[in-house]
C-alpha cells in the first residue's frame, strides 16, 4: 500500500525529519540507500537515533569512547572485527559494540543493517575517513513518504 507516512517532525540542526513513522518496510528493494556506509536516521526514539545502513566491504577501525551501538542485520551477513576476535551476524541477528571497543564492520555481499546508536554518536569516532558521514548527511536522502506503508 503506498502512500504518505502520518509522523511527528523533529528539527535536527537546523532540517526537520520525522520521528515517529506508523511504519516502515526495511529492505535493501525498498529503502533509498544508494552510498555504501552512509547511515539514514529513519527515527528518534528519546536519546537514540534508529538508522538503516547498505553496507559493503569494511568501514574502518574506529571506537566510540562515550557511547554502545547496537547493529541489527537485516539482510546479508555482517562481521564486526574486533582486536581479538570477530563476531558473524546473519539475518535478524544483533549484537551491541561497546563504549571504547576498537572495531570494523565488515560484509563480502550488500548487507542491510539497522543501527541504534545515542544522537551524540558520530558515524566513525574520532576517525575521520573518506567514508565518514556526518549526522546532517545521514538526515538525508530519506523521504518517509517515498518509503511506504502497510
Amino acid at each position: 500500500m503506498g502512500g504518505q507516512l502520518r509522523c511527528r517532525s523533529r528539527v535536527v540542526l537546523g532540517r526537520t525529519f520525522n520521528t515517529h513513522p506508523q511504519q516502515l518496510t526495511l529492505s535493501l528493494s525498498q529503502l533509498p540507500l544508494g552510498v555504501l556506509y552512509c547511515p539514514r536516521i529513519l527515527a528518534q526514539v528519546n536519546d537514540q537515533y534508529v538508522k538503516v545502513a547498505k553496507l559493503k566491504g569494511d568501514l574502518a577501525w574506529h571506537k566510540h569512547d562515550g557511547e554502545d551501538e547496537l547493529f541489527l542485520v537485516l539482510e546479508g551477513e555482517l562481521w564486526i572485527e574486533y582486536e581479538d576476535r570477530v563476531v558473524t551476524l546473519g539475518p535478524g541477528d544483533f549484537h551491541v559494540v561497546p563504549r571504547g571497543a576498537m572495531q570494523n564492520p565488515v560484509c563480502d555481499e550488500e548487507c542491510l543493517i539497522a543501527l541504534i546508536e545515542t544522537v551524540t554518536t558520530k558515524h566513525t569516532g574520532d576517525t575521520w575517513t573518506a567514508k565518514t558521514k556526518s549526522i546532517d548527511e545521514q538526515l538525508r536522502g530519506v523521504e518517509h513518504s517515498s518509503i511506504g506503508d502497510r
